[in-house]
């Protein structure tokens, strides 16, 4: 598959400042780990540092022009946000800590709602075997608290969802199903409107976990069929500590608060408070006004490249990466071993090696992946296995770099005399 003309891989790596570095016995760094966070581009720390520099203050609090310049900024960035996700309205934008806050933020409301959102005894809770802890324990800690049930779709052998049995575990019970759109560790891109049709058949609220998504795929949040749905700052190429619930408008509306403070109120009063409409009901205290800003640059920087751009390029990198690793005796891929629906991560085992072995050996010749569980223990005890190694390439990864992952595995090798 081939890019699009403009799309200058060293060119965009000459905007990420630490694709630079030199690191111990003067290796080049190469950056595998972009699944976990992504790196930034001078644009987006340009922004941060302007912002604090030029123009920090509190917003919506102050009528003075750096606290006026700070709210134009920080609205100006959920904008960009909504045009980056395609939400059909701004106030749909929620910013939060992270999908993590954003998913937590979900189960919580839920369980005090008013009726028909409510969960409670007799509900159904539906997820998968293939989520991430942050879209596990939120709808854990709901199901034990209110009674309801939990329940899940499993996973095949070759890293796709199980949806044999679909029409019988998404029934007229189920109040919520919730589920990954991109695998952080299998790299399944899932059919999420089709799970979403049949939620919605019953009656169900769809959430999404769309971190690893929205960072690689163009995306329309109202294509997926979500009534909800998450993604985080960090992976794509934004700033930690923020990220974005988007929610249907007249759904937000519906739903109570989650924290209590500041700027999330219309009128407080001793005996009771009422609250302010979506986004800002459930935007409460001081927000990350800075994260905010910076991601808004990040949307910029993407949306200046095409997401289509973006994701044609992590495709062709992803299928080089699964060829050449698949040359690799001993290497086995968990999850599918193809590019057809399929993201940047990439899980695998190396013989009986331990992944933090494989990692530390890699480390020494400067490449960086992940070795670990992924916050995703479910998965690998599907797969018969503690943990894995895991490799994800971004919008400025190189053929070269994938070279060197697979050359610094044969150097695991002889380390320690894989046979």
């Amino acid at each position: 598959m081939s890019l699009a003309v403009d799309f200058d891989v060293e060119t965009i790596r000459k905007d990420f400042p630490i694709l630079e570095r030199r690191l111990a016995d003067d290796r080049p760094l190469v950056y595998l780990d972009s699944a976990n966070t992504s790196q930034k581009p001078r644009q987006v720390l340009d922004t941060l540092r302007d912002h604090y520099e030029q123009h920090n203050a509190n917003v919506a609090r102050a009528v003075h022009q750096l606290g006026e310049e700070a709210t134009a900024a920080f609205e100006a960035a959920r904008d960009k946000l909504a045009a980056f996700v395609k939400a059909p309205s701004r106030d749909e934008i929620i910013f939060t800590r992270g999908v993590t806050e954003g998913l937590n933020l979900v189960a919580n409301v839920l369980a005090w709602a008013d009726p028909p959102y409510r969960v409670g005894p007799g509900d159904e809770v539906v997820i998968t075997e293939m989520e991430h802890h942050s879209n596990i324990v939120p709808w854990q800690l709901l199901t034990q608290r209110t009674g309801a049930t939990l329940r899940w779709l499993g996973i095949t052998d070759d890293g796709r969802l199980d949806l044999s049995n679909l029409d019988d575990v998404i029934t007229e019970r189920t109040k919520v199903v919730s589920l990954v759109h991109v695998s952080n560790m299998l790299g399944t891109i899932n059919p999420v409107a089709e799970i979403a049709r049949r939620a919605h058949e019953v009656g169900a609220l769809v959430v999404l976990d769309a971190a690893q998504a929205v960072p690689q795929l163009p995306y329309d949040v109202t294509a997926t069929g979500a009534d909800l749905l998450g993604f985080t700052g960090h992976k794509m190429l934004g700033p930690t500590g923020i990220g974005v619930l988007w929610g249907r408008r007249d759904l937000l509306a519906a739903l109570p608060p989650f924290h209590g403070g500041g700027e999330m109120i219309e009128d407080v009063r001793m005996e009771r408070s009422t609250y302010a409409p979506p986004p800002h009901r459930f935007e409460a205290g001081t927000p990350p006004i800075a994260q905010a800003i910076g991601l808004g640059a990040a949307a910029d920087y993407l949306s200046a490249l095409g997401m289509d751009a973006v994701a044609a390029h992590e495709r062709e990198i992803t299928a080089y990466a699964l060829e050449r690793l698949q040359a690799i005796p001993d290497v086995k891929i968990i999850g599918p071993t193809t590019v057809q629906d399929r993201g940047g991560a990439i899980s695998f085992t190396f013989g009986s090696l331990h992944p933090h072995d494989i990692g530390q050996v890699l480390d020494s010749y400067g490449i960086a992946v992940r070795g670990g569980h992924h916050c995703a223990k479910p998965v690998h005890r599907r797969f018969g296995v503690p943990a894995s190694t895991r490799a994800s390439g971004y919008l400025y990864t190189t053929r070269a770099e994938i070279d060197a992952l697979a050359d610094g595995l044969e150097q695991v090798r002889r380390f320690f005399g894989l046979r």
